[in-house]
């Protein structure tokens, strides 16, 4: 082999080397903007409080549900933020298997590094369980109580307060406080 052989790989490897370098870095993802628009709407529509007309705005959660689906299963939720903001829409729904997607989303979230989804993974697994005759685990859910007035929806007791504060959710006491605070008789559907 001549000495010109090693020399002309080494070359070729720098040069390949530099090259691969000298590719700008591809850019992230951006969030999606339809989603971004569509979780706007649904916040605003529960801007009102429990003055919510649950007649006008639940036909509206189920267009942004159905939109959200059909981004979903096309793939369009790309980023860290797009997987949070779909998982709140899905805890919309008013269905089982949609709250359990909707605690998925929030992982797919928080793996991607958006630590807001936090308290939204508690909320959504509450939810779920909640859906399926279950105790919620951190507390999150509230109920019309026997009296009529709104409560905190019965809670497992496995989860101390010390977990609810690594995933962002108030101590229960506070959820109690809050429950008592708002008060006032309230159908179910009203505590979406």
């Amino acid at each position: 082999m001549s000495w010109r052989a090693p020399r002309t790989s080494l070359l070729l490897a720098l040069l390949a080397v530099q090259a691969t370098a000298a590719q700008p870095p591809s850019q992230p993802p951006a969030d999606n903007e339809e989603l971004q628009r569509i979780v706007r709407e649904d916040q605003a529509d529960r801007a009102a409080g429990p003055d919510i007309d649950w007649a006008v705005v639940g036909p509206r959660d189920q267009a942004r549900l159905k939109r959200t689906r059909e981004l979903y299963a096309a793939g369009e939720l790309r980023t860290a933020a797009d997987w949070m903001r779909a998982a709140l829409v899905f805890q919309h729904s008013g269905r089982a298997e949609d709250y359990l997607l909707a605690h998925e989303m929030t992982l797919a979230a928080l793996a991607q590094g958006e630590t807001r989804a936090a308290w939204l993974a508690a909320a959504t697994l509450d939810r779920f369980l909640r859906s399926i005759g279950r105790n919620q685990r951190f507390g999150t859910q509230f109920e019309p109580g026997p009296d009529g007035r709104l409560a905190v929806a019965p809670v497992d007791d496995a989860v101390t307060d010390a977990l609810r504060e690594a995933v962002e959710v108030p101590p229960l006491a506070e959820a109690r406080a809050l429950a008592e605070r708002l008060g006032g008789p309230r159908t179910p559907a009203e505590s979406r």
